[in-house]
């Protein structure tokens, strides 16, 4: 285990594959930790550096009392790619992780040369909703909240295999103040103007099936950014690179590689 002190926090992180290689940083969505991208990074090219972590509240980070803002949240991930020294990565983000991508775009645009935000918007349902769900979170921790998740985040055949109670442990495990702390930080996010100018390669990855950020939600974002490019993953919902791993390696693969930053 890989723990930097970062400010007021202690980060999780794994910095695995070539030290000299490509950064390609991954951030993971609310209810998830850095395991959530173990299917993916072996079907990735040689040669490149993948960097992950576990965000505040979540996996063996700290989970310090709520509520969180985006802004720390993006500050999180800075002092981090700071930390170990990189430059010029590729930020993958799925949901919350792809709302941290935009605003550290923003704020940082030396430390990243390329986005890819997965299942991601650049708002995310309304404050009405998230008061909603950080209030039933105070009421009875997150387990109540479960099985409503569990069908926004995957498909039908995918609930009904073994595989999914592995996510539905994880989302249960994640402590009641990091999940709270991370719904106040999605529910005081509007990154519309900062993310309309963005100028910096972009993919935009959806799921069909997904009931958090349908695909059109993510389409929307991904025509702020001009030149952005929008895939759609069939069959997969909120999280395509647990459902279609093989499906999202290949089209992170062939981004990275047109930018330049894997080798063919």
């Amino acid at each position: 285990m890989q723990i930097a002190t970062l400010g007021d926090i202690h980060v999780h992180y794994r910095d695995d594959g070539d030290p000299a290689g490509a950064p390609v940083v991954f951030a993971n969505s609310l209810g998830t930790d850095l395991r959530l991208w173990d299917a993916v990074l072996p079907l990735l090219p040689p040669g490149l550096r993948l960097i992950r972590y576990d965000m505040r509240g979540h996996g063996l980070t700290d989970a310090p009392p709520a509520p969180y803002s985006m802004g720390g949240l993006i500050t999180d991930a800075e002092r981090l790619i700071d930390h170990l020294g990189v430059r010029d990565c590729v930020f993958v983000g799925l949901s919350i992780g792809g709302m941290i991508a935009q605003g550290l775009a923003a704020k940082r645009l030396d430390l990243i040369r390329a986005l890819v935000l997965s299942n991601t918007a650049a708002r995310i349902g309304t404050p009405a909703i998230w008061g909603e769900r950080i209030a039933a979170v105070a009421a009875g921790g997150v387990e109540p909240l479960a099985d409503a998740v569990m069908e926004r985040w995957f498909s039908k055949p995918f609930r009904a295999t073994p595989g999914m109670r592995l996510w539905r442990n994880m989302l249960t495990g994640t402590p009641a103040q990091g999940y709270a702390g991370c719904s106040a930080a999605i529910s005081g996010t509007d990154l519309m103007t900062p993310t309309s100018g963005l100028r910096l390669p972009t993919l935009a990855i959806a799921g069909s099936e997904d009931g958090s950020t349908p695909p059109d939600l993510v389409r929307e974002t991904a025509d702020l950014i001009p030149g952005s490019q929008f895939h759609l993953i069939r069959g997969a919902g909120h999280l395509p690179c647990v459902e279609r791993p093989d499906a999202f390696a290949a089209v992170l693969t062939d981004f990275l590689t047109r930018i330049g930053h894997a080798a063919r």
